[in-house]
């Protein structure tokens, strides 16, 4: 059996020097050769990714989830510039320079992985919260440790690292306090829709932007509430209990623009319209099967039915979830993780092979509990384990996949970690 690959998050001393190195390597005009003329960053801003403990698919339908920010981040070096232009290099596209001018930025009028960072900047100047002066241009670099397709919401760790950046850059002053930090997942939000044509929830931006260490975030997506009203903390300590939570990345490749996410957002909102309600939220759990039979009549193959089941019954175990981690009962939560996967399995059909190898094999090594964690169709799975253990669980996953022929998949631990924010 092949030994497990740990994927491993950085320090904040070795994610600045990486992106301030590849800034200088990136933006030093040719030519030069001393250090003055070195180009060099204003500051370096990272933001984590997120691991949901359980609430999927429910936050476009205006309902709960309950992430909490990885250890793991996106860093980025950044520098203002005078004009409206935007220069982009990443370490993980080594040689190439993604370039827009912001007057040129609108809904469909940029690609690539950029229009997830000129989008912030944009959202930004539509909300009102553009550069004082100047043409809000900027030259940047990002680096990162955040699993890339793997469901970690590498995306919004992206956007979220660039806005805490531009608000600091710009003096905005939103990131000092939790309603400016709404403000700021408003804007990231709009730029992943309406940019780079993701059709997201907030629940990836929320988490990157406002959890804090050893808690969990209560993300309510009620229609009606601000950003600020619907962020709730939750302790979510694992050591005191004796357990950890274990994420494995499938690679089974993940992707929110292939139709799939969005397929199922129009489905949940055709869903309501026929049942008169907003969104999937307004449906009460205990009159469940009343819903389910008034659907019957527009639904011969039983998608809506499933769908609708999906998301009630998750919202209902995100309660549960926050009631039971609120009172201390941390180990009492497997079984709501469990049933999360087998709905998003069989009503949101949303799971895969190799989901589905993880959590089945972390169960039968004794994890409390194991489910499939962010969009779906590939990505990553998590499981609540014991800290003594680990590596038993992983032994098993790891032979798992050794046995049914799969790629290796990676692994690593995720204490509740810290929100955006500079970094040097």
């Amino acid at each position: 059996m092949t030994s497990p690959e740990w994927l491993e998050s950085w320090s904040d001393d070795e994610g600045a020097r990486r992106v301030r190195d590849l800034f200088t390597t990136t933006f030093t005009p040719e030519g030069a050769g001393d250090a003055e003329g070195d180009a060099r960053p204003d500051g370096v801003w990272s933001a984590p990714g997120r691991v949901n403990l359980i609430g999927e698919h429910t936050d476009y339908n205006g309902g709960l989830a309950l992430p909490t920010a990885l250890p793991h981040r996106t860093y980025v070096a950044l520098r203002r510039r005078d004009d409206d232009v935007v220069r982009l290099g990443s370490a993980q596209a080594p040689g190439e320079l993604w370039t827009a001018r912001l007057a040129d930025v609108s809904p469909g009028a940029v690609s690539g992985w950029g229009a997830y960072v000129a989008g912030v900047a944009w959202a930004l100047d539509k909300a009102g919260h553009g550069p004082a002066q100047g043409g809000g241009g900027f030259d940047a670099v990002v680096d990162s440790c955040v699993p890339f397709g793997a469901g970690l919401s590498s995306s919004a760790a992206l956007e979220c690292a660039v806005a805490v950046a531009l608000d600091d850059v710009h003096g905005l002053g939103l990131a000092g306090d939790d309603a400016g930090r709404a403000a700021l997942v408003d804007a990231c939000v709009r730029a992943e829709n309406e940019i780079a044509g993701a059709p997201t929830g907030g629940m990836d931006q929320a988490a990157s932007l406002r959890c804090t260490a050893g808690h969990a975030l209560l993300v309510d997506s009620r229609p009606g509430l601000s950003a600020l009203e619907s962020g709730t903390s939750v302790p979510f300590e694992l050591a005191p209990a004796g357990l950890t939570l274990l994420v494995v990345d499938t690679r089974a490749e993940h992707s929110h623009v292939d139709g799939q996410y969005a397929e199922r957002r129009a489905t949940c909102e055709r869903a309501a319209a026929l049942l008169g309600t907003e969104t999937l939220r307004d449906v009460d759990a205990d009159r469940l099967d009343e819903t389910l039979a008034a659907l019957e009549p527009h639904d011969p193959d039983g998608v809506l039915r499933r769908r609708v089941r999906h998301v009630v019954t998750e919202i209902a175990r995100t309660e549960r979830f926050r009631d039971l981690v609120s009172e201390g009962r941390v180990g009492d939560v497997g079984p709501l993780m469990v049933a999360s996967h087998t709905s998003l399995r069989d009503d949101y059909e949303v799971s895969a092979r190799e989901l589905d190898l993880v959590v089945d094999s972390a169960l039968g090594a004794g994890a409390l509990g194991a489910r499939m964690t962010g969009g779906g169709f590939g990505g990553s799975a998590i499981a609540l384990v014991g800290a003594d253990d680990v590596d038993a669980v992983v032994a098993a996953v790891q032979a798992a996949f050794d046995d049914a022929g799969l790629r290796a998949p990676g692994f690593l631990l995720a204490p509740p970690s810290q929100a955006a924010g500079r970094t040097a």
